[in-house]
């Protein structure tokens, strides 16, 4: 076999154990290791592995990943963001679909603190679908709501999978953030005008809320919304101003929240050792991915297979939306089965040789890409916001009911990713005001 086959044979074998179940970060680790073996040899197989974890996990620039997701564990579990919902209801529950309005706002709001899919849906799911159910809201349309805004925790900063993509990438993770801000804020308005477009035809989806707070309720509530107002300007306002950089931002970001719980003195021992903990579970998760993808980088560039597929796409003449159409039916179809992070670090070691050979504008794609990953994560048959928000429901709704609500949301999210693609400014803009 030629060294490019062999590279071939490497990402087959490692689809393969994807299938099986086989945990992504074993499974990239075995493979790349195997493969670097075959191409070069016992002692510098046995030598990457030795190297590369430890050089990719002393990176200065990943510190901030533990910081940021610490940060978020700690305004969930000090109830920092239990305000967001209760501001957005009293000043958006007598809209069409009002409630279901209210919980993408304050999913956007606890995405602005998290960086986290998963967690937007599950602290919005706690807070938001009891409220509607007990309006008599449709239950499609309140969990579908739920988990489709849980969504925008990866678009809207401090998002994981952006910082994680500008350093494998190398792009600027400020400029990231700023690109991730147009997109996230489409996401949310199109999420409201699909509430607000079912409700209007159907209104039986979500009676009409005849709560009337007062001007001075509404006020009160904004109040209690202080610690994430806070948190956004001190670390953003800190990170977009040039006092620190996104390395820095995220130590800021982890003090600043603990500072605030204390003030608040809603953060006991027992809330900060399950945040440090969720943390230390997580990071460690996400390093031994990214640990294994960087192996898969060596392999494929050792055996020269990353290469030949760039000449393969330069060969076939493709222009750039038959190429981006290509790229967004792979990564719906990983979405399907992948959690994000894992679809991501497996595929731009093979995909990132041959964006740059093509041209493409990598800050563009790195937001772009965060949008396709987020889609997966409310895709069937495994969308993970999904079976977070039915453990959180319990009983008050199927799989399947939660499933045919996100249906409505998708067709937006696509609409959305069409958009990026036929105008990037809506990723560019923000960035270009840095320079």
């Amino acid at each position: 076999m030629t060294p490019a086959e062999i590279g071939y044979a490497g990402i087959a074998v490692l689809l393969m154990l994807i299938l099986l179940r086989i945990p992504i970060g074993l499974s990239l680790i075995l493979v790349s290791f195997s493969g670097l073996w075959i191409l070069v040899g016992e002692s510098a197989a046995w030598g990457s592995l030795g190297l590369i974890p430890y050089t990719f996990a002393a990176s200065w620039q990943l510190s901030s990943v533990p910081m940021f997701v610490l940060m978020g564990f700690v305004c969930f579990h000090a109830g920092l963001t239990k305000g967001l919902f209760d501001a957005a209801r009293l000043w958006l529950a007598r809209l069409p679909g009002g409630l279901a309005i209210a919980g993408v706002f304050g999913a956007t709001g606890f995405a602005a603190v998290t960086g986290s899919s998963l967690a937007c849906a599950a602290a919005m799911g706690r807070i938001a679908i009891p409220e509607m159910m007990k309006s008599r809201y449709d239950a499609a349309l309140a969990t579908g709501s739920i988990a489709a805004a849980g969504t925008i925790g990866a678009l809207i900063p401090p998002s994981i999978l952006l910082i994680l993509y500008g350093i494998i990438a190398q792009v600027p993770v400020g400029a990231l953030f700023l690109g991730g801000v147009g997109v996230g804020v489409l996401t949310m308005v199109a999420y409201v005008a699909v509430i607000m477009v079912r409700v209007m035809l159907n209104p039986d989806l979500a009676p009409r809320s005849d709560s009337d707070a007062s001007w001075s309720e509404r006020l009160r509530a904004l109040a209690e919304i202080w610690p994430v107002l806070l948190l956004i300007i001190g670390v953003f306002g800190g990170l977009f101003s040039g006092m620190f950089t996104p390395t820095e931002a995220g130590a800021v970001g982890a003090s600043l929240s603990v500072l605030i719980a204390l003030i608040k003195r809603t953060l006991t021992w027992k809330r900060m050792w399950d945040s440090l903990y969720e943390t230390l579970m997580v990071s460690g998760s996400i390093f031994i991915i990214a640990i294994g993808a960087n192996m898969l980088t060596r392999f494929i560039a050792f055996s020269g297979s990353g290469d030949a597929l760039a000449a393969m796409v330069s060969d076939l003449g493709a222009n750039r939306y038959v190429l981006l159409l290509a790229i967004t039916i792979v990564y719906l179809l990983l979405g399907m089965f992948l959690d994000p992070i894992g679809a991501m670090l497996l595929t731009l070691p093979i995909l990132l040789p041959i964006l740059k050979d093509t041209g493409y504008d990598l800050l563009w794609f790195g937001v772009l890409l965060a949008k396709y990953l987020e889609i997966g994560m409310i895709t069937p048959p495994i969308g993970l916001n999904v079976f977070v928000l039915k453990g959180v429901v319990g009983n008050s709704a199927s799989l399947s009911t939660i499933f045919r609500g996100i249906l409505w949301f998708l067709l937006a999210d696509l609409f959305i990713v069409l958009a990026v693609i036929v105008f990037p400014e809506i990723v560019t803009y923000l960035p270009s005001l840095l320079k």
